[in-house]
């Protein structure tokens, strides 16, 4: 879909953190809003999405469990 959105977990990555979780989140609402900025009158629904996608994100990467990688302890 959006190919500036990395892949964020291993082995692609060695780990990703809140600021990479938040960046490909606002490259996503970018995409599929249409708008890199919003008007103001947009702002508000725009930012609460990028938030809720991150955390999203975050709640994933967290969860997810990836074959050949050694386990975090």
């Amino acid at each position: 879909m959006c190919r500036s959105i990395k892949t964020l977990r291993p082995p692609f990555v060695e780990s990703a953190d809140d600021a990479d979780y938040r960046a490909a989140a606002l490259q996503y609402v970018r995409k599929v809003s249409g708008f890199r900025e919003p008007a103001s009158h947009n702002a508000a629904a725009f930012n609460t999405a990028v938030d809720e996608i991150a955390a999203a994100t975050a709640h994933l990467m967290s969860h997810l469990e990836v074959r050949g990688t050694a386990a975090s302890a």
